[in-house]
């Protein structure tokens, strides 16, 4: 369990595959663009993000070299990307992290994704069966942060050899930089158990996240070890219920039952994820059955693969349903919504308040009471003064 009273970590995302105002459309998309990402990123740098989210997959641009170059373009914010056991080597993993790392001056975490759609990683020449993924990228993971740690590395596992493996030149955090993981199967409980920091889950009823979590638990103080715990969600924040619901029938307006049986089909016959079978399960591919859960609204998951929910609804509603999951043990939240620049100051702005999220940097505060956006100040001013 964790502290309600205590703010909540908030990351956003950066849409490598494109963004846009309606799901299901090409009406009013965006390109995916590093100068787009670039705003995207220096918003949420500047609106109090800790962090941001990169995707990966055949659709995204690569998140490393995305990454490197919106480090250079940012202050704090941290940049969760893929680490991808199966398609590369763990040596050159390592070298990979420690010099992003040194790059953004220790503001890499990694995203540890094994892949639910053996399709497309058959394309990345990656052939093992779901559980078999599972025992690679442990004995992946295992190299690795021997590595990251500063050891000469002799290993003769079930999928890596190496002799004499070494880093030379290092990472700035220490002993590496985080392991953040999500993966519903028990194989994929056991290695967050065994390997990760912080372990996640998508957006799920708030029992199910629960549920989850202390199976997750269980496992890791069997092994001596405590992990931190975050969810992946969509926002639809505004300053009402109606106009927050609204939104939400908006984004899929142009959504086609065509499209939605496609993409369903594409979840249920390509793919072996545990996670994304439980995100079809919540609504069934029914437009009728989009609701969840109180404020949790399954429309994003109609054609969109991975998390498919969103929390929708007024700031104190929304802010409620973070805390129960809070209660749960939730402490990272990874959001995100459409457009991701709009939404991001939405959520900021009408969020993060209701959260006790403080978002001012040092040193930046504008006291001006001489504009239109100050006059409440001076009113409150001029009150002051008379009595």
């Amino acid at each position: 369990m964790t502290d309600a009273s205590d703010p909540l970590r908030f990351f956003w995302f950066i849409p490598t595959h494109g963004d846009g105002s309606f799901l299901g459309s090409e009406t009013q998309q965006r390109p995916p663009e590093f100068r787009y990402f670039r705003e995207v990123a220096q918003a949420a740098d500047r609106l109090g993000y800790e962090g941001v989210l990169l995707p990966t997959g055949q659709n995204c641009e690569d998140s490393w070299i995305t990454a490197a170059g919106l480090a250079t373009a940012t202050e704090r914010l941290k940049f969760l990307v893929a680490l991808r056991p199966g398609v590369t080597s763990p040596s050159f993993a390592a070298r990979q992290t420690a010099a992003l790392d040194r790059l953004s001056d220790g503001r890499l975490l990694l995203n540890v994704v094994v892949g639910g759609n053996p399709v497309e990683l058959a394309s990345d020449g990656v052939f093992l069966p779901h559980d078999q993924r599972y025992a690679q990228a442990a004995d992946f993971l295992r190299i690795w942060r021997d590595l990251l740690s500063g050891e000469v590395v002799n290993h003769e596992g079930p999928h890596f050899r190496m002799v004499n493996g070494r880093l030379d030149l290092g990472a700035v955090q220490a002993p590496h930089p985080p392991l953040w993981f999500g993966g519903s199967s028990e194989p994929g409980q056991d290695l967050a158990a065994e390997l990760v920091d912080t372990y996640l889950t998508w957006g799920e009823p708030v029992e199910h996240v629960a549920d989850k979590i202390a199976a997750v638990r269980r496992r890791a103080r069997l092994r001596g070890r405590n992990l931190r715990f975050g969810i992946r969600l969509h926002f639809i924040v505004r300053d009402t219920e109606e106009e927050a619901w609204a939104a939400a029938d908006k984004l899929i307006s142009r959504v086609s039952d065509t499209a939605i049986e496609v993409a369903q089909r594409r979840f249920n016959t390509e793919m072996d994820s545990v996670g994304q079978r439980r995100m079809a399960a919540l609504h069934g591919g029914r437009r009728d059955r989009l609701v969840v859960a109180p404020n949790l609204w399954a429309g994003v998951g109609l054609v969109r693969g991975g998390a498919g929910t969103a929390l929708v609804g007024s700031p104190a509603s929304v802010a409620a349903r973070l805390r129960e999951y809070q209660e749960a043990g939730i402490e990272v939240v990874i959001g995100s919504g459409y457009p991701h620049l709009e939404e991001a100051y939405r959520v900021a702005e009408l969020l993060f308040p209701a959260l006790g999220i403080n978002r001012k940097r040092p040193g930046r505060e504008h006291s001006s009471n001489t504009s239109e956006f100050a006059t409440a100040a001076a009113a409150a001013q001029a009150r002051a003064a008379a009595s």
